[in-house]
């Protein structure tokens, strides 16, 4: 599916409580059949922005568009849209078959077509047949999500809206959670929007990311832009690991990375930014006759075994600086002092507080 067509526009979306902006005039077209993700830090706003899109919370101002349509006044309930909470909000007291077809009891679906239903979302959602008759609170906590998933689907709504669902769940599980999630998305085509305060979901299952701060959207766009290219300090700091060299202005007017002293390139001479960003697989260990645009000296303080990468920090002076080690090298050892760079095509500016 080419995921061009608006299904869900914001125009100017306010909410205030009292004397408090949770979100502030955001405007977004969410696309139909994308996994659209909010990401942002606890009271960026994001939870508010995404019940209000639910119709659990009214917006103060502006307007919230469903094809066109405006529905900030339409309950919840009359929204082809359904939300799977942090809760998962599951009904205890039914089995695995009776909260999938929850919805379609309501609408007062016979028997059979329910259970015919339950049961290929089950497949889907990838639940053992055998637990449509098992009680949801002998399920663990990955089938009790998988339960909450099948249950959403089942009312074929055209958004599905995501609270941060999978947060409680153990490492491992979140992440084959994840690539599920996303092919559901792909399997199903329905829209998924999803909020979360974790870079690595955000990253693993997104089509397009948008990152919040003090109830605004700073930045966006797809995963790689926004790690490769943050529009400021914050963006950079939240979307992973970074290196940021401060700029200063020496005696003679000129831009120079402060602290190493390398004039800055032309090309980063323009502009009103305080920083230079480098992920840590863009700054690089200068061994074996290497070169690169900005060379200097650090003292490697430790080391990092991160599955098949590598992490090392290094110092110089009061400042670290994080270098992601190719397969093929050797790692230095603490106290060591290495030659370091990297090119100017690998860095951005980004604008910010000083680090």
């Amino acid at each position: 599916m080419t995921k061009t067509e608006t299904i869900l526009s914001l125009r100017n979306i306010s909410r205030t409580f009292g004397n408090k902006a949770a979100v502030k005039d955001v405007t977004l077209d969410i696309r139909e059949g994308e996994l659209f993700t909010i990401v942002g830090p606890s009271g960026s706003g994001k939870s508010t922005l995404i019940r209000m899109l639910a119709g659990l919370e009214t917006p103060s101002a502006g307007d919230i568009l469903l094809r066109g349509t405006r529905i900030n006044d339409m309950p919840a309930n009359r929204r082809p849209t359904c939300m799977v909470f942090q809760s998962l909000a599951l009904f205890n007291h039914m089995t695995v078959g009776e909260n999938i077809e929850f919805a379609l009891t309501v609408r007062g679906a016979d028997r059979k077509a329910r259970r015919e239903r339950a049961r290929e979302l089950m497949a889907l959602v990838r639940l053992p047949q055998e637990f449509y008759g098992k009680s949801v609170l002998r399920c663990s906590g990955g089938e009790r999500q998988r339960v909450a998933l099948a249950r959403a689907l089942a009312s074929d709504p055209d958004i599905l809206f995501f609270d941060e669902p999978l947060s409680a769940i153990d490492y491992r599980l979140r992440k084959i959670l994840e690539m599920e999630m996303k092919d559901l998305n792909r399997e199903t085509g329905k829209t998924f929007v999803y909020i979360t305060h974790s870079l690595e979901e955000a990253m693993v299952m997104s089509d397009r990311i948008a990152v919040m701060r003090d109830g605004e959207i700073v930045q966006l766009g797809d995963p790689l832009s926004i790690y490769n290219a943050p529009s400021t300090r914050f963006v950079a700091e939240f979307m992973g690991q970074v290196n940021l060299l401060p700029v200063a202005v020496d005696g003679n007017g000129n831009r120079v990375i402060e602290g190493i002293g390398a004039p800055v390139a032309q090309a980063f001479r323009a502009g009103p930014y305080s920083s230079i960003m480098l992920r840590p697989e863009r700054l690089r260990l200068l061994d074996k006759g290497r070169r690169a645009d900005v060379e200097f000296d650090a003292t490697c303080f430790n080391f990092y075994l991160l599955g098949s990468r590598t992490h090392v920090h290094l110092r110089r002076d009061e400042r670290t600086f994080i270098v992601e080690l190719s397969p093929d090298m050797a790692v230095p050892e603490p106290g060591a002092v290495v030659r370091v760079g990297f090119d100017w095509a690998d860095a951005v500016s980004v604008q910010g507080e000083a680090p």
